[in-house]
C-alpha cells in the first residue's frame, strides 16, 4: 500500500467522523468529491466501497428524490466513501436502506423502495420526514431520512453543481457592498432604534 493511499484512507476516515459528528467543513467534502472522481476515472464507473449493489442503488435513487441532481453529483458516491470509513455511518445507511425495503414490502407487497412505483415511494418518504409522525413503527425510518437527507444536502451543495447553483464565486474583493434598500427598511421596522 502506497503512503498516498495510506494518507487519503486517514483523510476519509477522519471527514467521515466529521459528518456523523454533525460538521462536515467544505473543504473536507471537496476532498470526498476528488476521491470520489479519482475512482470513476480510473474505470468510467464508480464502485461502492461499502454498499451492494442494491444499496447504492437505492441510495443514489433516494438521494436525487430529496435533491434532484444528486445523482449526476456523485450525492451516492459521497455517501459510500464516508460510509466506508465510519462504522457508525455504514450502520445508520445499511440499516435504514433495509427498513426501506422492509416497509416497502410490507406496504405495498414490492420487493424493495427501488422497485416500488414512485407514488408508493414517495408515500413512505412523505411519512418518515417529519418528526411529527414519530412513533415505534416509523421511528427508525424517520431517524435514517434525517441522515439521508442531511447527507445528500451536504454531498450536492459541496459539489461543482451545488455550488454552482449557490452562485457561490469564491472569495473575491468587492469594491462595494450594497444592502438592498428593502432589507434595510424591513431591519429598521422592526428595531428598537426606528
Amino acid at each position: 500500500m502506497s503512503e498516498n493511499n495510506v494518507s487519503r484512507r486517514t483523510m476519509l476516515r477522519n471527514v467521515a467522523l466529521a459528518a456523523s459528528l454533525g460538521g462536515l467543513p467544505a473543504d473536507a467534502a471537496q476532498h470526498v468529491h476528488n476521491a470520489a472522481a479519482e475512482d470513476k476515472k480510473a474505470t468510467g464507473v464508480y464502485k461502492p466501497k461499502l454498499f451492494t449493489p442494491h444499496e447504492f442503488t437505492t441510495l443514489a435513487s433516494l438521494s436525487e428524490t430529496i435533491i434532484p441532481g444528486a445523482r449526476a453529483a456523485g450525492a451516492a458516491e459521497f455517501i459510500d466513501l464516508l460510509a466506508a470509513h465510519n462504522d457508525e455511518l455504514a450502520a445508520i445507511f445499511t440499516g435504514g436502506i433495509a427498513w426501506l425495503d422492509r416497509e416497502m414490502l410490507r406496504r405495498h407487497n414490492t420487493p424493495d423502495y427501488v422497485g416500488a412505483k414512485p407514488g408508493q415511494q414517495t408515500a413512505l418518504l412523505d411519512l418518515i420526514a417529519y418528526r411529527k409522525n414519530d412513533s415505534p413503527e416509523l421511528g427508525p425510518g424517520i431517524r435514517f431520512f434525517e441522515w439521508a437527507r442531511k447527507m445528500a444536502a451536504d454531498a450536492y451543495y459541496t459539489s461543482k453543481a451545488g455550488i454552482a447553483e449557490l452562485g457561490y464565486k469564491g472569495n473575491a474583493g468587492m469594491t462595494e457592498f450594497k444592502i438592498p434598500r428593502e432589507a434595510i427598511d424591513y431591519a429598521m421596522k422592526k428595531s428598537e432604534l426606528a
